[in-house]
């Protein structure tokens, strides 16, 4: 049992990534050796647009990623409702921008 212990991982969160990044668009590429996921910043008006964010992962753990987002998104829409998706139009809602 001892065996079995719980191992514990301290992760630390500088100022600078606690803000956080805003993306509300993301390329996904892979290879057979990695998943590549690059978020992007699209802006109304704009002409162009960049990568502010790009995450490499081994296929085993954009696996695992995968899982637990949508383990999350399970959870939140348990609380909150079913999340719509894009392009779903309600009456006298409009989420985003045209």
């Amino acid at each position: 049992m001892a065996d079995q212990q719980k191992k514990q991982i301290n992760i630390e969160l500088r100022p600078e990534e606690a803000e956080g990044i805003y993306a509300n668009f993301a390329v996904i590429t892979h290879s057979p050796a990695e998943f590549v996921m690059d978020f992007v910043r699209i802006l109304p008006g704009a002409k162009k647009s960049r990568v502010h964010a790009r995450i490499v992962m081994a296929p085993q753990n954009a696996k695992a990623l995968c899982k637990a987002l949508e383990g999350n998104l399970a959870k939140y829409e348990e609380t909150h409702g079913e999340i719509k998706a894009a392009g779903t139009k309600e009456p006298g809602k409009q989420i985003g921008f045209q």
